[in-house]
């Protein structure tokens, strides 16, 4: 009986495509996870975090510590718990879910012969939505923030008024970059799930808010002054660690964020243009 021959090309098309689809299944999967969970995600993020600050000021206090010291030493901990929470709240109140927010009026991101589209037109498109490599980076911006707080979390430790001026330096201001950088992280969450059309903006200026911040501490901490030699070599190996995870971040998802048909039709609604389409 004949049977019909497969080529190899066919063969490796069929599974290129059954990989593409379980990969898009997937990070469809993602998404809707993001848009069901958050509110049991962020319950159990207010709990964990709320008996990693309560470790920590039992460990650092005595029985003569008094309460006005106790509050000061957890509230560092508790901004650093509650500013990715705010932020999720103020985002998805800006932000609402299906909203048909207009485009910027100027467009940055010049690079490549596009045709505009309206809001109905890109929201048709089946490109359109934070799906496919999107579903990765939103996953990586969510991720960021709990990994950065552990940072934290470990090194930092609860400290009393009586601490040195350089410790309670770099204390104040790595809880500020944690509570700010979480903060706008969430914030980039938020808006690329809602596919606010200002997403790669805000994320581009996160970013280099993230070098500035790192930049900041450097500065301010050694400012004070009998800096210990180790605290000081520890303290420059992190700071150089964050921030060369910034730059590869923006090296790996910059070129997405600018090439990208899903990442244009979604939040600068606009499609590659045909050949034809440009030479009319």
């Amino acid at each position: 009986m004949w049977q019909p021959q497969i080529t190899d090309g066919r063969r490796i098309e069929y599974y290129k495509g059954t990989l593409l689809s379980w990969l898009e299944n997937r990070s469809i999967g993602v998404v809707n996870f993001f848009h069901s969970r958050m509110e049991s995600i962020i319950t159990y993020w207010l709990g964990t975090m709320l008996l990693f600050a309560l470790a920590k000021v039992a460990i650092a206090a005595n029985d003569k510590t008094q309460f006005a010291s106790l509050a000061a030493m957890i509230f560092p901990f508790l901004a650093v718990t509650m500013a990715p929470v705010v932020a999720y709240r103020i985002a998805t109140a800006c932000f609402p879910l299906r909203d048909l927010a207009s485009q910027p009026s100027f467009r940055l991101c010049r690079y490549g012969q596009w045709r505009q589209l309206d809001c109905l037109q890109a929201r048709k498109t089946t490109a359109f939505g934070p799906t496919g490599f999107m579903a990765s980076l939103i996953a990586g911006m969510l991720l960021n923030v709990p990994f950065r707080t552990a940072e934290f979390m470990l090194a930092m430790p609860a400290m009393p008024a009586s601490a040195p001026a350089w410790a309670t330096t770099m204390l104040a201001m790595m809880t500020m970059d944690v509570v700010v950088l979480n903060f706008f992280y969430t914030v980039c969450f938020v808006m690329a799930l809602r596919t606010a059309p200002l997403f790669p903006r805000m994320l581009a200026f996160t970013w280099l808010l993230d070098v500035m911040m790192q930049l900041q501490i450097a500065e301010k901490v050694t400012q004070t002054g009998n800096l210990p030699a180790s605290v000081a070599t520890a303290l420059h190996s992190m700071l150089s660690g964050n921030i060369d995870k910034v730059l590869i971040s923006a090296a790996i998802w910059l070129p997405y964020l600018i090439l990208s048909e899903r990442v244009n039709v979604t939040f600068r609604h606009r499609t590659r243009a045909k050949p034809a389409a440009i030479a009319a």
